[in-house]
């Protein structure tokens, strides 16, 4: 037979189930755990999946029996902030304004403390995390500075000094020091070492080499995350960049938080006139508020365990500090009023 009959059409081959098709998290290699030759196997297809006692089950896979995906701590923490302020704050001016009598006027002094509680939180969070950014860029040029202006020995032995608590010995945290002066003089422009072209180069490093780099396209989008500089604040401060978007993010999510969190002790008034019976209500409504909220914030963060005690506890020990936050301030309004 010729060489054209007995050629067989080249065709891909087709996935075997849908789960393994390109959008799923597995890497589209054969997963390897030997390599023959002296180099290692690849960090991408080092797996024990085909190991016989694995049955071919990636570890990626494997769950824990209480293991489960958590939200961003730092959007938990601006909605405890905001609804914690908001279930105690108006719940104490409320309780206070009560004395006189009628519940419209409880209401209107609920909604304008909480407009004006949900404008400032928001803004108070929107500052706080700018002032957070501003740290870390202001600490980001002054390490880029010392790293620049530092010989090989002191920037090894802080590394060392962020490595070795952490059981890495003193040769891999040499190699390690090297490989990110290597990567910091190497990423882009920065404040400080640019060249003519406004890029960062090496001492020593001739203009060839600052021509080279500005060839390759200048700064790379994630630049300032790599290098020695980026491992000293990461690692060794234990700052990181705070976005724009996570400035907005928390103002945001601080003032809805107070306003929602405010409108549960206010909602009884709404319905009943008379604002000591009202207020009976608020109390109610509010102690089981906080009871769900504190079940709810030790789920998303982790806190409760397996059992159910976990949640009893994140459930009364935020009833407890919220109920006293208001009592105090229920208490010294009654105080001062006579």
């Amino acid at each position: 037979m010729s060489d054209h009959s007995s050629a067989a059409p080249s065709v891909p081959l087709p996935y075997r189930r849908l789960s393994d098709s390109l959008t799923n998290n597995k890497p589209p290699v054969w997963s390897i755990n030997q390599s023959v030759g002296p180099e290692p196997a690849p960090l991408p297809a080092k797996c024990d999946r085909h190991e016989p006692n694995r049955s071919g089950v990636c570890c990626k896979e494997l769950k824990g029996d209480d293991e489960r995906t958590l939200i961003d701590p730092d959007v938990v923490r601006d909605v405890v902030i905001g609804l914690s302020d908001g279930l105690t704050v108006p719940f104490a001016l409320t309780a206070g304004l009560s004395s006189l009598g009628e519940s419209k006027l409880v209401i209107l002094g609920g909604i304008a403390e909480l407009i004006a509680g949900a404008i400032s939180m928001g803004i108070g969070g929107f500052l706080a995390s700018q002032a957070e950014r501003d740290h870390y860029r202001y600490l980001r040029k002054v390490t880029a500075a010392r790293v620049l202006r530092s010989c090989d020995g002191e920037m090894e032995r802080e590394v060392h000094a962020v490595l070795g608590p952490v059981g890495v010995d003193e040769k891999v945290s040499r190699q390690v020091a090297s490989c990110l002066r290597e990567v910091e003089f190497s990423s882009g422009p920065d404040e400080l070492g640019e060249s003519s072209g406004g890029h960062r180069t090496a001492p020593g490093s001739t203009a060839s080499d600052a021509t080279l780099t500005a060839e390759e396209g200048g700064e790379l989008r994630w630049s300032r995350d790599v290098g020695l500089t980026a491992f000293l604040l990461k690692f060794g401060e234990g700052l990181q960049d705070v976005s724009t978007a996570r400035m907005y993010t928390s103002a945001f999510t601080i003032g809805m938080g107070y306003l929602v969190g405010g409108l549960i002790p206010l909602l009884p008034y709404f319905f009943e006139p008379v604002a000591h019976i009202a207020l009976i209500y608020s109390c109610v409504v509010t102690g089981i508020v906080l009871l769900v909220f504190g079940a709810v914030k030790a789920r998303v963060t982790g806190a409760a365990g397996a059992g159910a005690g976990g949640y009893i506890w994140g459930a009364v020990s935020t009833l407890l500090v919220g109920g006293a936050a208001a009592a105090a301030a229920y208490g010294i309004v009654a105080a001062l009023e006579g």
